[in-house]
């Protein structure tokens, strides 16, 4: 059984609240993390049609980054989030040398869900190749 933290940190009265889920990375987990995602954009008041682009597109992008990681690898959500947007980080392990696609069907939709949607290459502690999908969403409201 895939164990899972949840972690919330208030960053001051008034201002971002930040979330951090960390699953292993495999597709049975991606529920847990859009219901976190699809949650915390309710609590924070965001219109119904915000709530449902939020939820999706940390879907796509949490389905996208599973399919390129290292075996064992955990999945990474973090969400920080405000009274006009939520921004997401989602993170993975992978092999040497991952590259996301950016012209495949999958990024299309997360950029027509996502308000921003941008992905990056790096490390993760301890040296081991990751990427990372980072999008925001705004309220609604309007906007």
């Amino acid at each position: 059984m895939a164990q899972e933290d949840v972690a919330g940190t208030a960053h001051g009265a008034g201002t971002d609240n930040t979330v951090e889920i960390r699953v292993a990375a495999r597709p049975a987990l991606i529920p847990t993390v859009r219901a976190v995602a699809s949650d915390l954009a309710a609590r924070a008041d965001f219109d119904l049609d915000a709530v449902s682009d939020l939820r999706m597109a940390v879907d796509e992008a949490c389905a996208t980054l599973v399919a390129m990681a290292a075996p064992g690898s955990p999945l990474r959500c973090t969400f920080a989030v405000s009274d006009e947007r939520i921004e997401v980080a989602a993170r993975v392990e992978t092999g040497t040398g991952a590259q996301l696609p950016t012209d495949s069907f999958g990024w299309r939709v997360l950029q027509t869900l996502a308000d921003h949607v941008a992905v990056e290459s790096g490390e993760e502690d301890g040296g081991r190749p990751a990427l990372t999908i980072r999008l925001h969403k705004l309220a609604g409201h309007g906007l």
